[in-house]
């Protein structure tokens, strides 16, 4: 048995998918299960992490999202029989890292707590998710025009499905404890042309617009507590044409090349047009 946290996430309902297709038995945490609208294969648990055995009872491996994790929930996962965890960490922890940087700080505690626990483990490093773009959905569905800062902020956005099969590889096979794997997407682009590419995606012409980052707030980042904006937009700044680290992990370990952002695109068209 293999247990998914975050299974409705974008990464750990791919992972969910995977698993199952693989056919090894998934129970999937969540914290609505009634709402969860997960494959029928997967036992769906809610996650209430004062029920251990609920959770980790015959089950011998664990993929964990970062905001799950507590050194409680590890001690009970191994108690109850869990002897392998990947965790999906993020691609800021390196070297020269800023370590006061509140992402930072999340994921790298994340990581020594599982060092810490005694199990078996692996991290993934994934850097910008193309999800990301899926802020910009609302002002899609309005019209032409995407507001947005730093239109020529470059990164190399990963697909989640490349996310979930790296995790695939890294559960099922052996060989990947103690490692740590970096993730990217195979190319650079600017955030103006994942706005263009969206657009070739639903065959429309959209335009990104540049907006004065002192200006932006929480329309356009409304899901950002408010402390955090400014190092956010510090952190989008330094992207303003800078090459992004780019790794052929994906294409290593599954033996498929990482999709590019077109294609991420083309796969999520139905989410920029709120038509499923």
């Amino acid at each position: 048995m293999i247990v998914v946290t975050g299974a409705t996430g974008n990464v750990g309902r791919a992972l969910v998918d995977r698993l199952l297709a693989a056919g090894r038995p998934v129970r999937a945490l969540t914290r609505d299960p009634q709402r969860a609208t997960l494959p029928a294969g997967a036992e769906v648990v809610r996650f209430r992490p004062d029920d251990p055995a609920a959770l980790f009872g015959g089950a011998t491996a664990l993929f964990l999202y970062a905001q799950a994790g507590t050194a409680d929930l590890l001690a009970a996962a191994r108690a109850h029989g869990v002897r392998h965890v990947v965790l999906l960490s993020s691609g800021i922890i390196q070297e020269g890292a800023d370590e006061t940087h509140p992402i930072h700080i999340m994921h790298a505690t994340a990581e020594q707590q599982i060092r810490d626990s005694g199990l078996q483990w692996t991290f993934l490093r994934p850097n910008a998710f193309a999800t990301n773009a899926l802020q910009w959905a609302p002002q899609i569905r309005a019209g032409d025009t995407v507001r947005g800062v730093f239109a020529n902020g470059l990164s190399a956005p990963i697909h989640e499905d490349d996310i979930a099969a790296v995790a695939e590889r890294a559960l099922l096979d052996g060989g990947h404890e103690g490692a740590t794997h970096r993730l990217t997407g195979p190319e650079a682009i600017t955030n103006a042309g994942q706005v263009a590419a969206i657009g070739t995606a639903l065959g429309r012409e959209l335009t990104f617009l540049e907006t004065d980052p002192r200006e932006a707030g929480p329309e356009l980042f409304p899901h950002v507590p408010p402390h955090m904006l400014q190092r956010l937009l510090q952190t989008f700044e330094e992207t303003v044409g800078v090459p992004p680290e780019i790794t052929d992990t994906v294409h290593k370990l599954t033996g498929t090349p990482a999709r590019t952002f077109t294609q991420w695109a083309r796969d999520h068209t139905e989410d920029f047009t709120g038509k499923a």
